[in-house]
């Protein structure tokens, strides 16, 4: 898939050259309001590092206080473990916004927005900030879910490790717009365009084994994610027979 479309460049220069985007350098972003955008809107990073049998990349969950990631797991997680002494980590985040279609398979492409953060891990042991770093791992989930979730006890902090990871060297990536197909292309009768994508819920669907005795919250029955914009229209369900699949 080719990059072709692209977006202009925002203002800032890049904080460091490790962090400067070089391939299609006109979508990077590198002022901290459309960075913490998209690291607010997403909820799963990836989290790489080199361990003592080559690279590493695990996925997980964070949170965002400041000018700081947080991260956590069990004291013995490999990633945080490595990462904490003060190991150099790399993490990512990608929001993938729409598919682009194009007329050459060579052209098809994806609208997204990613973050690249690049940092020194640093265990958090101090109690205030280790509760507030998961109360915020929390809300950044779930936004108003921890006004109702029981805080975490002296035991469950005892055995959860956070690490924090600063976002001072960071940079955004971004593509919108549709294909870029070439002027050759344009005439064939092949339909081109985008196809809108975003993390929308279905309906929530209560615990079996112990049905709750109150209604679903608001924050869950209207659930999204800060920044996610639903379609226009709601495409309909194709029927797979009609187009001469199987059934």
């Amino acid at each position: 898939m080719a990059g072709d479309a692209a977006a202009p460049s925002a203002g800032p220069a890049p904080p460091t050259a490790r962090v400067r985007v070089r391939r299609l350098a006109e979508r990077g972003r590198y002022d901290r309001a459309a960075v913490d955008a998209i690291l607010d809107e997403g909820f799963v990073c990836h989290v790489g590092w080199a361990g003592d049998s080559g690279p590493v990349v695990i996925p997980t969950a964070y949170g965002r206080i400041g000018d700081h990631l947080y991260l956590h797991g069990a004291p013995a997680n490999a990633t945080l473990r490595h990462a904490s002494p003060g190991v150099p980590v790399c993490v990512t985040v990608t929001l993938v916004d729409g598919l682009v279609i194009a007329r050459s398979a060579f052209h098809h492409s994806i609208n997204y927005r990613s973050v690249v953060i690049f940092g020194t891990g640093v265990e958090v042991t101090e109690v205030a900030e280790k509760r507030a770093a998961l109360a915020a791992v929390v809300e950044h989930i779930v936004p108003g879910r921890g006004a109702d979730a029981r805080p975490p006890t002296a035991a469950e902090l005892r055995a959860t490790r956070v690490v924090r990871v600063p976002l001072g060297e960071a940079s955004a990536k971004v593509r919108t717009g549709g294909p870029k197909d070439d002027p050759e292309d344009l005439a064939l009768a092949v339909w081109a365009g985008v196809v809108p994508l975003g993390t929308f819920p279905a309906a929530p669907v209560p615990d079996e084994s112990h049905p709750p005795a109150v209604p679903v919250p608001g924050y869950l029955a209207h659930y999204t994610r800060p920044g996610a914009t639903r379609p226009a229209t709601t495409p309909r369900r194709v029927d797979r027979r009609s187009v001469g699949s199987e059934p």
